[in-house]
């Protein structure tokens, strides 16, 4: 290859071959804003008038046994209705991603969750789910829950009595 065509390399030892030899491919630096934060940015709620479900999974949520120091893996499912702020989703991944080198029991780092964005939106209603991948021949789910004093769910709509072969649904 030509040395014009040549990727740029750090610490590059070319053999007489031409061959790379030792060099690793050069990365940028990672920039601030695509680092962990315990930072969880809001906005306004665009439709505070009425409740309305949000429903966000984070399938690749990890952080470590604090016994054992292994890593634990979970889906973690977030369902909130709203009051007067939303959590941005781009803050909410630098900080699901902020627990990845911290040691946390499965109940404790759920709490914690919850416990953080009530802080940061004050919601209506919201529920942490942690489904946790296998851990010595057990999976573990832990469910944890937040009602803002005052707040009632509006009644639901059972829309199950309409027969599966009608056009009106």
């Amino acid at each position: 290859m030509p040395p014009s065509k040549t990727p740029k390399l750090q610490n590059a030892k070319i053999a007489k071959s031409g061959v790379n030899t030792t060099a690793t491919p050069q990365r940028p630096a990672t920039p601030a804003h695509t680092l962990p934060s315990k930072v969880l940015n809001t906005f306004p709620n665009p439709n505070p008038e009425r409740d309305f479900l949000i429903h966000m999974q984070v399938p690749e949520f990890t952080c470590n046994c604090p016994l054992t120091g292994q890593p634990d893996f979970a889906t973690i499912i977030i369902d909130t209705i709203p009051d007067k702020t939303c959590v941005e989703l781009k803050a909410l991944k630098l900080y699901m991603w902020s627990f990845r080198n911290e040691g946390a029991f499965h109940e404790a780092v759920t709490n914690r969750i919850l416990d953080d964005l009530v802080k940061a939106i004050k919601p209506r209603f919201m529920r942490v789910t942690a489904k946790w991948y296998v851990r010595g021949g057990i999976y573990t789910n832990v469910v944890v829950e937040h009602r803002k004093k005052g707040w009632k769910p509006a009644p639901i709509v059972d829309l199950t009595q309409f027969e599966s072969k009608s056009p009106v649904r």
